[in-house]
């Protein structure tokens, strides 16, 4: 690999995607040994140079010979374009870099409810701003892919369900509509934050669901599974509660609406 020299990547060390691909830039030797700096340990220097909001929502990367910054998906295309130049031309074309800078966007908006830190909280971390487009963007990739999963995982639990993702979809947004309604007085201006962990939730136990998907099996292995995916989204639910600082009204009201849904899909079936 080809070294990018005199360059330093600011980082969220509090986020783990960003910290391992930001080693493995240094592991790799496209960047220097020391080429990366932790945003919460940003040296004095490195701060006054770069614009630290910006930096929250896109990584910094400071090129201490010209004295100039980049920022996000163009930090990552220098860092690999240095190494490998054809990479780095075939993602700056017009409508490939549009729909790479989407991605990193919609990525990085969402970090912290993809993987949340207890650390978030505090005022020196690296948080990104809150971006409504990116958030709604988010829940509806999830609402769509866990109903689609999820009709096509019913038909398999042997009660009488037919694959039906219409039904599932309206269960999904149901659960986020019951959720706002129903939190809005106390979640106030966390409500966003605990929607995009709560989709989060479902995507988990979409993902749990899909290897059972591969072959077949008798109902009552597929209903002992979706029990246990289900026990599963409910732990990190209620881990994720307690790193935003949520008592445990949040995972009732969620535990009621799931409880709910299935009595009501059951009596429909029978």
């Amino acid at each position: 690999m080809k070294t990018l020299q005199n360059h330093t990547l600011i980082y969220d060390n509090e986020c783990p995607m960003c910290a391992i691909y930001s080693k493995g830039f240094t592991k790799c030797r496209m960047l220097d040994h020391n080429g990366r700096e932790a945003f919460t340990e940003i040296s004095t220097k490195n701060r006054s140079i770069i614009d630290i909001d910006r930096a929250k929502n896109e990584i910094a990367l400071i090129d201490h010979t010209k004295k100039k910054v980049v920022y996000g998906l163009d930090s990552l295309l220098l860092i690999i374009g240095n190494s490998f130049p054809l990479l780095e031309k075939t993602a700056r074309i017009k409508p490939m870099y549009w729909l790479f800078r989407k991605l990193y966007s919609f990525v990085s908006y969402n970090r912290k409810q993809i993987i949340p830190s207890a650390k978030n909280q505090n005022e020196n971390s690296c948080v990104p701003g809150f971006n409504l487009r990116y958030r709604v963007v988010y829940m509806a990739f999830v609402v769509f892919f866990s109903a689609y999963i999820l009709s096509l995982f019913s038909g398999k639990l042997g009660l009488n369900l037919s694959h039906n993702f219409l039904r599932e979809l309206v269960v999904c947004l149901g659960q986020i509509l019951w959720q706002s309604i129903f939190l809005k007085a106390y979640l106030k201006d966390k409500i966003w934050d605990y929607l995009g962990n709560t989709m989060t939730v479902s995507l988990i136990g979409t993902l749990l669901l899909i290897p059972a998907l591969m072959t077949d099996f008798t109902p009552v292995f597929y209903n002992i599974y979706f029990g246990v995916v289900v026990s599963v989204m409910l732990v990190e639910h209620i881990r994720r509660c307690k790193i935003l600082k949520l008592n445990w009204l949040p995972t009732i009201s969620w535990m009621l609406f799931r409880m709910t849904a299935l009595a009501l899909i059951i009596l429909y079936s029978l």
